[in-house]
C-alpha cells in the first residue's frame, strides 16, 4: 500500500508529533512525505519526497500573525502549481496533517484525503470554542486544507473521532528532574517585549526559545536561546514550569509531565482562542498578551503550585490501524500491516475477520 503522509510545516508542533506517527506508517507500508510551510525550527529525521512552500502564516511580534508578511510571502500562482504538480492519485492512502497542498490536490482530482490533525478536532462542534464569534477564523480552519474524513488530537476525547494528544516519545518515556527554571515559548512575541514583561519577575529564572534571535545571551535572569529541538526538549523536561502561546503540543506535553503551565493565546488567531479556553475550562490559567499590567499574574503563577491531571496515553498505533481499516486500499491484491500480521484486502472485508478488525482498530 502506498502512502502519502502531508504535514503541515508553519510551527513545530506538526512536525514535532510527525516524528512519532512517522515510523508506525512506515511499518504499514511504502511511505511519502510532504511538507509545506516555511515557519517550522524542527527538522525531521526521515526523507521528505515533497517540500512545498505551501501558504504558510508568519509569525509577527507584538502577540499575533503579522498579515503583511504573511501577504509578501505569500504566491498564489506557485501554490496552484504545487497543487497540480502533486500525484495524489498514486496513492492508496492520503493522511493529512492541515496541509494545504494535498488536500487541494486530492479535493481537485476527487480523491479521499483524511485528515488528522488537531484542526480536525478544533473544528468539530463539540470541542470547546469561545463565546465570541470568529466567521473569518472559522472559515479558514475550515477550508484552509479541506478533507474528506477528520480524525483530531485535542487535550480531551470530546467526541468519537477526538483522541488524546500524541505525545512524543522524547517525552514520554523521560525521567525528569526539576530544576530551577521555567521555559518560555512564545513565537508571535519579541525578545524585547518578553524581556521586559519577565524581566519584572527577577525571582525566577526564564529560559526563553526564541523564534527570532539566532543567538544566544543573557539579559539579567533572562536566557534567551534560539529554538532547538533537543536544547528545547532538555530544557521543557527539567523546568518548573513551562508558560507558551495557546497551540497544542507544548501545552499537552506539558499537561503530560505534570509542569505548571500558563498559556498566552495569539491574537487573531482562532485556533489558539479555542485551544485557551479548553485549557481553561480544565484550570490552566490563561492570560489575554504578554504586557506588564499582567506581570503580577504570572508572578501568582510562579509562587503556586497547581498542577493539571490528565490521562495521556499511548494510543497512535491503535488510530493508525483504524484509519487504514476504514480508509486504505480498495486492491484486493494488496496487503496492509495491522498490529502484528499482515491481512490482503479481500481478507480484510470478509466478515469472519470482524473481531480480529475490532481488536485491532477501536
Amino acid at each position: 500500500m502506498k502512502i502519502l503522509y502531508a504535514i503541515q510545516g508553519t510551527g513545530n508542533g506538526h512536525l514535532s508529533r510527525a516524528r512519532d506517527i512517522i515510523p508506525i506508517l512506515q511499518q504499514k507500508g511504502e511511505l511519502d512525505i510532504l511538507v509545506s510551510g516555511i515557519q517550522a525550527d524542527v527538522e525531521l529525521p526521515y526523507p521528505v519526497k515533497y517540500k512545498f512552500k505551501g501558504l504558510s502564516f508568519i509569525f509577527g511580534k507584538n502577540g499575533g500573525v503579522d498579515l503583511i508578511a504573511t501577504y509578501k510571502k505569500s504566491n498564489l500562482k506557485q501554490l496552484y502549481k504545487e497543487i497540480k504538480s502533486l500525484p495524489v492519485e498514486n496513492y492508496d492512502l492520503v493522511i493529512n496533517d492541515f496541509e494545504p497542498v494535498s488536500a487541494w490536490a486530492c479535493k481537485m482530482k476527487h480523491k479521499e484525503c483524511i485528515g488528522l490533525s488537531h484542526q480536525a478536532a478544533v473544528i468539530n462542534k463539540k470541542s470547546p470554542r469561545p463565546k465570541k464569534k470568529d466567521l473569518v477564523g472559522k472559515a479558514v480552519l475550515n477550508n484552509y486544507a479541506p478533507v474528506t474524513a477528520s480524525y483530531g488530537f485535542h487535550f480531551g476525547m470530546y467526541d468519537k473521532n477526538i483522541f488524546t494528544p500524541v505525545i512524543r516519545s522524547q517525552v514520554r518515556l523521560a525521567k525528569p528532574e526539576k530544576k530551577n527554571h521555567y521555559t518560555v515559548y512564545l513565537p508571535a512575541y519579541s525578545d524585547e517585549r518578553i524581556i521586559k514583561v519577565l524581566g519584572e519577575i527577577k525571582n525566577i529564572q526564564w529560559e526563553v526559545f526564541s523564534k527570532h534571535s539566532k543567538k544566544e545571551y543573557r539579559e539579567k535572569n533572562i536566557h534567551i536561546r534560539p529554538v532547538n529541538n533537543e536544547d528545547f526538549i532538555k530544557s521543557f523536561i527539567n523546568c518548573l514550569g513551562v508558560l507558551c502561546g495557546a497551540g497544542f503540543e507544548t501545552p499537552a506535553e506539558a499537561l503530560f509531565l505534570q509542569k505548571k503551565l500558563m498559556a498566552i493565546p495569539m491574537k487573531g488567531q482562532y485556533e489558539q482562542q479555542c485551544n485557551a479556553v479548553a485549557l481553561k475550562d480544565m484550570g490552566v490559567p490563561v492570560i489575554k498578551s504578554l504586557k506588564k499590567k499582567h506581570a503580577d499574574k504570572i508572578r501568582a503563577w510562579t509562587e503556586g503550585m497547581q498542577v493539571i491531571p490528565v490521562n495521556y496515553p499511548n494510543s497512535t498505533e491503535r488510530i493508525i490501524n483504524m484509519i487504514i481499516r476504514k480508509h486504505g486500499t480498495t486492491d484486493p491484491k494488496k496487503e496492509v500491516k495491522l498490529g502484528d500480521g499482515i491481512y490482503s484486502v479481500k481478507k480484510l472485508k470478509d466478515k469472519s475477520l470482524g473481531k480480529i478488525l475490532n481488536q485491532l482498530g477501536e
